[in-house]
């Protein structure tokens, strides 16, 4: 898809919009844009974009980082940050158990 007049002004997530408003679909979550390139000299966007009939379809076919970096900032720290948490409470427990496991013998 070629947007006219928006090198440097547009977003993904505003291109997402776009592309939905264009197609008349209603979940954004569910268009993944893969590539938005520019020419030098030229003042158009010449983007691809995934649909999906669901987000589930999306996870399982895509790789994490574009599913990633397709959030907004706040949203992929966060998501980043409970990921962090969720192996270091593993780790942690891991750990414990092992010193549990020699104080026994």
């Amino acid at each position: 898809m070629i947007i006219k007049n928006s090198r440097g002004q547009l977003s993904r997530v505003d291109a997402t919009s776009l592309v939905a408003g264009h197609f008349h679909l209603t979940k954004q979550q569910q268009i993944i844009p893969m590539s938005m390139k520019s020419e030098t000299g030229r003042i158009d966007v010449d983007a691809s974009f995934y649909v999906y009939s669901s987000l589930e379809n999306a996870q399982q076919q895509l790789p994490r980082y574009i599913m990633l970096r397709n959030m907004s900032k706040e949203d992929r720290k966060k998501v980043i940050s409970e990921e962090k948490a969720t192996k270091l409470k593993a780790k942690q427990a891991a750990a414990a158990e092992v010193k549990r496991g020699k104080g026994k013998r």
